[in-house]
């Protein structure tokens, strides 16, 4: 399919009267380079399903689609909703946009396979969404890859590693059953207003889950251990029936602190803690 000729984003922004909300974390990206490079993160996106949540007028929108992705996309906005509107009649049967809170979407139920999640989130609901995309309890998950836009601080909790200044429970979640890196950085002159912060997009892809350790346990101990990250385990995880126990188990001094356990050894713990719970097999005849 040829590309389209399309207005000057700034153009359709001005036009439409949008003006990013602050209210909704809105920061627009107009760079069209930039916007390409950020689209083609997630690889060959040719005939591919993707997702992108918080399009406001379509920048990255743009990108996807002309890298040959059939979108669907979640606004809130409803002042985008024309622009977007738009953007669609220059693909046919390319963009499918809902109207919606993407905390309140059933996503998975609007694709036929496993879609990429290509998204400049929206600021302040961006640690909701992806902890709601790594905790589903069947692995592998409903999406192929996650390529996601944060504010580098974010950006860096996700990909730490323990004794890391950022090490902390979004990093376990990112990366018990998946890999997490910094695609790339995005400095904040890049956005139209500019945020406070620097940004950059994190890509997540899943891998094979550990077996027999529960996501429910995992989350609970590391809700726990790094709710009070000076304490040590011993104290932290009082709260977890079976973790102390299990800490002499699976060989993790109680006196360290959350922060220097790496995610294997939050792994293993789940495992022994989740074995703990269940209750014994009935004998046999």
């Amino acid at each position: 399919m040829t590309t389209p000729t399309l207005p000057p984003l700034r153009e359709v922004i001005a036009r439409y009267g949008l003006n990013a909300s602050k209210a909704l974390g809105q920061n627009f990206l107009f760079d069209g380079q930039l916007l390409g490079r950020i689209a083609a993160i997630p690889g060959d996106l040719h005939n591919a399903e993707v997702l992108e949540v918080g399009p406001g007028p379509g920048g990255l929108t743009r990108a996807l689609l002309a890298a040959g992705a059939k979108v669907t996309a979640i606004e809130r906005d409803r002042r985008c909703i024309p622009a977007l509107a738009e953007l669609g009649a220059q693909y046919p049967g390319m963009l499918h946009v809902i109207e919606g809170d993407a905390l309140e979407v059933d996503a998975p139920s609007l694709f036929a396979g496993k879609p990429h999640i290509v998204s400049n989130l929206p600021y302040n609901v961006g640690t909701a969404l992806l902890v709601g995309w790594l905790t589903a309890a069947e692995w592998a998950p409903w999406w192929q890859s996650l390529t996601l836009m944060f504010q580098k601080e974010v950006a860096d909790r996700i990909v730490s590693d323990a004794d890391d200044d950022a090490y902390g429970r979004l990093a376990v979640l990112a990366q018990w059953r998946s890999t997490a890196r910094i695609a790339m950085p995005v400095h904040r002159s890049a956005f139209t207003p500019p945020p406070k912060v620097m940004s950059a997009v994190v890509h997540i892809v899943p891998t094979s889950a550990p077996e027999g350790v529960s996501v429910t346990v995992l989350e609970r101990l590391t809700a726990a251990a790094f709710g009070q990250r000076r304490k040590m385990l011993r104290q932290s995880l009082k709260s977890v029936p079976g973790a102390l126990a299990a800490l002499e188990v699976v060989g993790i001094d109680p006196t360290r602190r959350a922060e220097t356990v790496p995610i294997a050894a939050f792994v293993a713990l789940a495992r022994e803690v989740g074995r703990s719970k269940k209750p014994p097999s009935a004998p046999t005849e």
